[in-house]
């Protein structure tokens, strides 16, 4: 068993965990946050993207034991205290980005990261900058369209 100290969504946890421990089970099946779904347990589906000290990393490929001492940021962690969506949850519900909701997570996770690297992206750059992150439900117009809504309502808060 190995020691970690993480804080996850604002609270400290530390914990003994197996060395093997991926960071998806120890969110989901340790502290319950269960917004976070294992998708294909690869790495190839995004489902269960997070971020680990401000970027955005595949859950199922991370170690738990490799967040030790790290900040990680879920699904459940965005919007206020009281409930209120961020600004890409909102965005992805006003758009109807979402289907089965599966992917969801990951997507806003992903999207995120790519807002922050590049706060005004054009189609292309959403599309690109999300590749990693697979959708079986959707033909992804709309999860583009709740990102660049999402970068739009980013640009007029900083106006």
């Amino acid at each position: 068993m190995n020691r970690i100290s993480v804080t996850v969504d604002g609270v400290a946890y530390q914990d003994d965990v197996e060395p093997r421990l991926l960071l998806v089970h120890y969110l989901r099946d340790r502290l319950g946050l269960t917004g976070t779904p294992v998708g294909c347990d690869t790495g190839s589906c995004g489902a269960c993207t997070v971020e680990l000290d401000g970027r955005s990393v595949k859950s199922c490929s991370v170690l738990a034991v490799q967040a030790d001492g790290g900040e990680v940021t879920t699904v459940q962690g965005l919007g206020s205290p009281t409930g209120g969506l961020d600004s890409l949850q909102k965005a992805f519900h006003e758009k109807h980005a979402l289907q089965c909701g599966y992917c969801t997570p990951g997507m806003i996770m992903a999207a995120r990261d790519l807002l922050r690297e590049n706060p005004d992206p054009t189609p292309d750059e959403v599309r690109h900058g999300l590749e990693g992150n697979l959708c079986r439900c959707t033909g992804y117009q709309n999860i583009v369209q709740a990102v660049l809504a999402a970068a739009r309502e980013g640009q007029e808060a900083r106006t």
